[in-house]
């Protein structure tokens, strides 16, 4: 179970990242976003998501407001994997989840 939690709090992290990374970016690069190469990245890291939180969220949500529920939704995934690694690690002991 450790296992799992460590994973999906990864994975939330990861996926973070990327969607904090693009927003800073595509406010740095203004229009011209589509053609940078590293904004490219960070949406296809992105991707799914946000198609994800299109898949979750009602029809009256804008398409461009998607990758803002996908952060909120991975942020609460991130927030309950990282209590429930807390809540393993101290019933087995810190010394066995390093």
């Amino acid at each position: 179970m450790l296992a799992v939690a460590i994973t999906a709090k990864l994975l939330a992290e990861i996926a973070l990242l990327a969607l904090a990374g693009q927003w800073v970016l595509g406010l740095l690069a203004g229009a011209g976003r589509g053609g940078n190469p590293f904004y490219r990245l960070l949406e296809l890291l992105g991707r799914p998501w946000v198609r994800a939180a299109r898949w979750i969220s009602p029809a009256v949500v804008l398409e461009r407001h998607l990758p803002l529920v996908a952060f909120g939704v991975l942020a609460l995934v991130w927030l309950a994997a990282a209590i429930t690694k807390v809540r393993i690690c101290l019933e087995i002991g810190v010394a066995l989840c390093k």
